[in-house]
């Protein structure tokens, strides 16, 4: 009896060591009770994921996660302080501190995911687009460009009576992949100033052959059904849910248009971020390991769909969020294909903020008039520089590998970023073909046909 107490003794004993010795590894965080803002898309999975998986808790991280109704409240509540932080677009701390819109320093030092975006149509703009789509066993060629919609526009505009389409916001990633799309057939989606005038139009509807207008995420098909606008740009599940209602087919993904571009990011307030250093570096850790987790294996995007689907979350079918989670995309009814990299959270270095991502966001704000003079380059680097904070997140790899959760290999591409200075190479990965260098923005800019230089 005796030495089973013994026994006992030692267990918890060690019990409580390791315990200890857990807790000594635990950052010195600042604040340990968080409240972070999302907004119904899939591709807050990363912070959905971290809290259910028990990952913020690791960190000695206790944390509520709340839904928004539209962008703009989640961005002033990250402002005024309500949030610690919160899923944002990644135009979002970009066109905050340029002062588009609302002017605040808000930074980010995580990536939350690469592509995640479609554009869909009504099902009876899609019946004129038809005809001028490439067809190849019945089945229409992807990728679809805007010159299947050009024809139609035209006729719009001659008609005096536009093209209205929806987007989620104006320094979101949607408005400028749905205006990218557009612009590379041909068709002007309109701009935020012009420079002959100076006239400043906040809809950036000038000059424009469609008209752009936002509406939140989760209202895209209920707004498309109901004819006020003919198609969107959104991300999932709202373009899968226009298919599986029946109002709508996806003709295209952020994918094609540009294949592994940025979506969301985990942005903070600078006050906050300078007054919370190490609960920030907590935070990216537990939010790289939930995309590590994502991307990690087949059944871990299913099992993610179903948390999603909670209506405390995303609140939409699982059969809907699957659609696209699990590395289908569906485009037709019943044409459905494989598109592995739909959804990217971890893999392709997806979680690094690299400052060329941040550059060409202001290359567009540029574009479109939302930045209404021309910068130098140097302005990029030095935006890019301020707004994006790659060092953050190495710190929370570095944390991560000390606590044995990865191995320094797992994150040679973000070593690598970092050491050559957070610029990807240039890239012709876009829907147009054109050649993207994060060191060479206002080359960009001029190589433009249509678009403010």
């Amino acid at each position: 009896m005796k030495n089973k107490r013994k026994t006992i003794s030692a267990v918890v004993a060690m019990l409580l060591a390791s315990a200890a010795a857990s807790q000594a590894d635990l950052l010195d965080v600042e604040k340990d009770t968080l409240k972070f803002g999302f907004i119904k898309l899939t591709d807050c999975a990363p912070i959905v994921i971290a809290k259910e998986k028990g990952y913020f808790d690791d960190e000695g991280l206790s944390v509520t996660v709340e839904a928004q109704g539209n962008w703009k409240e989640l961005l002033n509540r990250v402002i005024t302080g309500d949030l610690d932080g919160a899923h944002m677009l990644a135009g979002q701390p970009i066109g905050a501190t340029v002062g588009f819109g609302t002017q605040a320093d808000i930074m980010t030092a995580y990536s939350l995911d690469y592509n995640g975006n479609g554009i869909t149509v009504s099902n009876d703009l899609w019946e004129k687009m038809k005809p001028n789509v490439p067809m190849e066993d019945g089945k229409p060629v992807h990728p679809i460009t805007a010159d299947s919609l050009k024809p139609i526009a035209d006729e719009a505009v001659a008609a005096n009576s536009k093209l209205k389409m929806g987007m989620v916001f104006p320094v979101s990633t949607h408005n400028y992949e749905i205006r990218y799309w557009l612009a590379a057939a041909g068709i002007k989606p309109g701009f935020y100033f012009d420079p002959d005038t100076g006239q400043v139009d906040v809809p950036g509807f000038l000059n424009g052959d469609v008209e752009l207008s936002v509406t939140p995420p989760p209202q895209m098909p209920q707004t498309l059904e109901q004819g006020t606008i003919v198609g969107y740009c959104v991300g999932e599940p709202w373009n899968q849910q226009a298919v599986f209602k029946g109002i709508g087919v996806p003709v295209t993904t952020n994918y094609d248009i540009w294949k592994n571009n940025p979506e969301k990011v985990f942005g903070v307030s600078r006050e906050w971020a300078e007054k919370h250093p190490k609960t920030w570096i907590a935070v990216t850790k537990a939010l790289i390991r939930a995309g590590h987790w994502l991307d990690a294996a087949p059944e871990n995007r299913v099992e993610a769909a179903k948390i999603l689907s909670q209506p405390n979350y995303v609140g939409a079918p699982f059969e809907v969020i699957s659609n696209s989670m699990t590395g289908t995309f569906e485009f037709e009814k019943g044409d459905k294909r494989e598109m592995p990299d739909f959804n990217v959270f971890f893999r392709h270095n997806a979680s690094y903020p690299y400052y060329s991502d941040c550059v060409w966001f202001l290359t567009q704000m540029i574009r479109w008039g939302q930045i209404p003079e021309q910068k130098p380059d140097s302005y990029f680097r030095e935006m890019a520089e301020k707004i994006y904070r790659p060092d953050v997140y190495l710190e929370a790899v570095k944390e991560l590998i000390d606590d044995g959760e990865f191995v320094e290999e797992d994150f040679a591409e973000a070593f690598a970023a970092y050491k050559s200075g957070g610029y990807k190479p240039a890239t012709t990965d876009f829907i147009d073909g054109k050649s993207y260098d994060g060191t060479k923005p206002n080359e960009y800019i001029q190589s433009f046909e249509i678009g403010l230089k």
